[in-house]
């Protein structure tokens, strides 16, 4: 049987956490753009966690706005669908099965639009969450007497319209934004759009006071990894043991982190944020976003060339093999910890980084390397040169894993051949596809003899936007560290580390 309400009643299995009944009927407060599964495996797991502790009491109306799939498994399963949470806390094993209950209903932009303005007339609306992707927040000059219009902030700033429209100037028209789009400032940005766009509509000014007094917008940082759907295998294994089939299932680490950036206004109308600790509301969410890119996403750049030359798959499958993992805990809390561009308490770091290193260890989630590698340059350039000038101004020395991640990137980098638009690279008899911007840049300095390559590359600062041959000791040291690559192979190369 598939799941749905119906089968709610019936349903007994000490393995899964079964929402109440009472929770279906409780009122629509927030409503969201995207589908996706980190929207239900992050914001809507929060607010289904506040739900079962009585704490928010409101569900997810869920907007879908692209004409790519359909409705019918949400229709079908009455929104209800189940996280699976696989991976390790504090060093245990997690293990845990949820039938979220948060969404109410998937509406279409496209086919109910009308509905859409409807909740957002409604004064039991508290909440917009967004992920429309990076490009979703973009400026696109049109009319939001369209239904609907094209554009995400259009499609917001009708919802806006009428939510003015229908409550006016009164407490209940309060409502918070909250973009979680990957990009940075990302609430600030969106609502940079929407008052473009109040402005090219030729909105009243008593609507755009209405904006600066009821709607506050909020940056967001947003971080689980969230898979989504198994494989075919894994799904099978799961329902048998859950009772029921379920064609929205979705797996989710167990770290969870939603950091909010607002004032206690906004933290009074986020209710859910008392049901679990991953939920942050603070005026300045700086802090969490340079954890994460330095800690989490820097480790796993400067260690994803090393791993995949070593022909090692998986993040999982590199925390099981000794030396790469000492890597990773070594140029994380040795190097990165104590030289992050901003201030944070050295616990906290240290604390951050452990919980870092059980969520690579996670054996549930298969993550590729190689897709780690993808825009490798840029990576390199916006997540470690911020960590490595920091470190010369601190330390001023060379820091050693960080030289020889550098070292593993150039011997990544470095192309053997080109095939139409596409570059491939060479290790060990193993051939890769570069998917780089610069892969075209590489392509040009491989042609340069191996004594040369490292230099020219490091010493570009077109390239780098940063004066490498300044830091003292840094290009000697990773250029012996690529020798040692090219010579005795990763493996040991990265054993002659000190």
């Amino acid at each position: 049987m598939t799941i749905s309400k119906d089968i709610l009643k019936n349903l007994k299995n000490e393995n899964v956490i079964i929402p109440d009944n009472t929770l279906l009927n409780l009122p629509e407060k927030v409503l969201q753009f995207g589908t996706g599964v980190l929207l239900r495996g992050l914001p809507d797991y929060f607010i289904d966690k506040a739900n079962r502790k009585g704490l928010f009491n409101g569900r997810v109306a869920v907007v879908k706005s692209t004409s790519k799939g359909d409705l019918k498994d949400f229709n079908e399963q009455n929104g209800l669908y189940t996280i699976s949470v696989r991976g390790l806390e504090n060093g245990q094993t997690v293990k845990e099965n949820i039938i979220s209950s948060s969404i109410s209903r998937v509406l279409s932009a496209d086919k109910e639009w009308s509905d859409i303005l409807k909740i957002g007339q409604s004064p039991a609306l508290q909440v917009v969450v967004s992920n429309t992707t990076e490009v979703g927040i973009s400026l696109l000059k049109e009319s939001i007497d369209l239904a609907p219009p094209v554009s995400f902030p259009a499609k917001l700033l009708a919802v806006l319209y009428a939510r003015y429209k229908a409550l006016g100037d009164t407490n209940a028209a309060d409502i918070v934004i909250i973009a979680t789009e990957l990009i940075p400032e990302n609430g600030k940005k969106l609502e940079s759009i929407v008052f473009e766009l109040t402005e090219f509509n030729k909105l009243e000014p008593e609507f755009v006071s209405w904006l600066k007094a009821h709607a506050h917008f909020c940056n967001s940082l947003v971080d689980r990894i969230v898979p989504g759907k198994p494989d075919v295998a894994t799904l099978e294994k799961l329902e048998e043991q859950l009772g029921y089939s379920d064609n929205l299932l979705i797996m989710a680490e167990p770290y969870r982190l939603w950091a909010i950036e607002g004032d206690e206004k906004v933290a009074k109308l986020l209710s859910f944020k008392e049901a679990d600790k991953g939920v942050i509301v603070k005026p300045d969410i700086e802090i969490y976003r340079e954890l994460k890119v330095r800690l989490l996403n820097g480790s796993h750049t400067l260690s994803s060339g090393i791993a995949y030359l070593a022909g090692i798959d998986t993040v999982a499958n590199a925390m099981a093999d000794q030396a790469i993992k000492s890597y990773i805990v070594k140029v994380m809390q040795s190097e990165i910890v104590p030289a992050i561009p901003y201030e944070v308490p050295g616990d906290e770091a240290m604390v951050f980084s452990a919980a870092v290193l059980d969520r690579f260890a996670n054996p549930y989630i298969k993550h590729l390397w190689i897709n780690i590698t993808f825009q490798y340059t840029m990576k390199m350039k916006i997540r470690i040169l911020p960590v490595l000038t920091q470190y010369y101004k601190l330390f001023n020395k060379v820091p050693s894993s960080i030289a020889f991640g550098f070292a593993a990137f150039l011997c990544f980098m470095r192309t053997q051949k080109k095939e139409e638009n596409q570059y491939f690279g060479q290790y060990d008899g193993k051939e890769y596809l570069i998917t780089d911007d610069q892969a075209a840049y590489f392509y040009e300095k491989s042609k340069l003899d191996e004594a040369e390559y490292v230099n020219s590359v490091l010493s570009d600062q077109q390239l780098w936007e940063t004066d490498l041959p300044g830091l003292k000791d840094f290009i000697k040291t990773v250029e012996e560290n690529y020798n040692n690559i090219k010579t005795f192979g990763i493996t040991e190369a990265l054993a002659k580390t000190k």
